[in-house]
């Protein structure tokens, strides 16, 4: 009888990881291809099939060969994969069908009017949609129960990071603001030279550059691609089938270059994933936070060391000839230049995180109902002021410049500083375990690093918690002293030089 419980158990993962590739397919297309009339369609698409697997996930007769393959021996692969399926059905069920299709139809329907909206710089034309997508969120998070001693935020945030709450994120996040804001003081004194980075640079180009980019990470572009969108973006539809998207500006060459930086690691987490799990719960990512600590690693440890800039920036130069002179210390203070902006995506390492700080305030205020979306711009404007010592002139480099919302992802956004806190964990300890890494990211073979990552966090993909994965691979948990150890030294350097 167990024998057959977990077969019936591995038959629903399988329906569960394709219906979730599938879904996963209409929203890449849904960001890059899609003509703007489809999404009326798309968001009905996308309703029935999210629907489709609730349905499978809260079904009877999973639950019954649950719980019977949780009363039967195992061994630790099948109680890993037990308990992760665990993890997932009991939020589930509290949820009702449809709620989750009615969220995926508002979610088609923001993103349009997000588009529209940030076109246009007017926040007024996204407002109402948001409105209702946070209405949806507050009675998701109603649905799915507040933790103990915890609040509506806990209830989201738990689907992206399990076990992180507000109660651990808020010191964390006012400790980072209180030892970044001086440290972005001192680095922003410093002169950076960086008029090289001015001009038209061709769109061609760097898309060129891009993709040579991603075949040194180690990217396979015969289980993957990249295209193009308004908001850089990956999606793992299946190890052999990963999407990611870059943006390019003519006027802003490192925007593509770091883009795709990014996006190649998240790309090269989701490849990395066990094959025999592809059709199992274990295959993917063990939270989100763990996701956005592969990006950011090889975004900003990787793209942004000077090692890095020894081996490309020739290459870079050959495409653009005007590069061809700039010393490669001088390319690297430009990459580094620390600037109070108001742009998250193009934000330097040092500003990054109080970006986050703001947009995490303002979602926990507007679950609570301390905030009402139509007070959202000015709320933003004033907290960005505090933090960041900036105001948006505009909507769309302000409240609007980010798609998260749109997608209704409020939890999401603390996960990129709990990611740049394990990728400065993690590049750390690389760095400990590969003697000579920065000499060999020096002659751009990044083979060792990669192969360390698929060693230390992809072959686990989700059998243990993100901390507890990140502690077994650097001696520690979810710490900030690696990240402002690496950034202080960085600062001093930059303004020495």
């Amino acid at each position: 009888m167990s024998d057959a419980a977990w077969a019936h158990v591995c038959r629903s993962m399988e329906e569960l990881r394709a219906l979730a590739g599938a879904v996963n397919l209409l929203s890449w297309d849904q960001e890059t291809y899609m003509p703007p009339r489809g999404a009326a369609a798309r968001g009905e698409q996308l309703a029935a099939l999210q629907g489709l697997g609730h349905e499978r996930l809260v079904d009877p007769r999973l639950g019954e060969a649950l719980e019977r393959a949780e009363a039967a021996p195992g061994d630790e692969e099948r109680r890993a994969a037990l308990a992760a399926l665990r993890f997932d059905r009991d939020r589930a069920v509290r949820v009702p069908v449809a709620l989750v299709k009615e969220l995926a139809r508002s979610q088609s329907r923001g993103v349009q009017a997000w588009r529209t909206a940030r076109e246009a710089s007017a926040f007024a034309r996204f407002a109402p949609e948001l409105t209702h997508l946070v209405e949806l969120r507050r009675e998701m998070a109603d649905a799915l129960g507040v933790p103990p001693g915890g609040e509506r935020y806990d209830a989201l945030l738990e689907g992206y990071e399990p076990g992180m709450r507000v109660a651990r994120l808020e010191p964390l996040l006012r400790r980072l603001a209180g030892w970044l804001a001086p440290l972005a003081d001192r680095a922003a004194s410093a002169t950076v030279e960086d008029g090289f980075l001015r001009g038209r640079f061709e769109a061609g180009a760097q898309w060129d550059f891009t993709l040579e980019l991603l075949e040194a990470m180690g990217f396979d572009l015969q289980a993957g691609r990249q295209d193009r969108s308004a908001h850089p973006f990956s999606t793992g539809i299946d190890p052999g089938d990963v999407r990611l998207t870059t943006r390019i500006h003519e006027e802003l060459p490192l925007s593509a270059i770091f883009s795709t930086l990014h996006e190649g690691g998240h790309g090269l987490y989701e490849q990395g994933l066990p094959e025999r799990w592809r059709g199992s719960v274990l295959g993917a990512a063990a939270s989100y936070g763990l996701h956005e600590s592969q990006s950011r690693l090889w975004e900003n440890q990787v793209g942004r060391s000077l090692p890095f800039w020894r081996h490309f920036l020739p290459r870079l130069a050959a495409r653009f000839p005007s590069l061809a002179g700039v010393p490669v210390e001088a390319f690297h203070r430009a990459a580094n230049k620390v600037e109070r902006t108001l742009i998250r995506v193009e934000a330097d390492e040092v500003t990054y995180n109080l970006h986050i700080v703001l947009r995490f305030e303002l979602e926990v205020a507007l679950l609570r109902g301390q905030l009402q979306v139509a007070d959202l711009p000015a709320a933003w404007s004033d907290r960005c002021a505090a933090l960041l010592g900036v105001r948006p002139a505009r909507d769309a480099e302000g409240c609007l410049q980010d798609i998260h919302w749109a997608w209704g992802e409020i939890g999401y956004f603390p996960t990129y500083t709990l990611g740049n806190l394990y990728a400065a964990s993690l590049f750390a300890a690389a760095g400990r375990d590969l003697p000579g890494l920065e000499e060999e990211i020096g002659t751009g073979n990044l083979a060792p690093l990669l192969g360390w990552l698929r060693e230390k966090v992809h072959r686990a993909g989700r059998t243990l918690p993100a901390e507890e994965l990140v502690r077994r691979a650097t001696g520690a948990g979810l710490t900030d002293e690696d990240l402002r150890r690496a950034l202080t030294a960085k600062v001093e350097r930059l303004c020495r030089t």
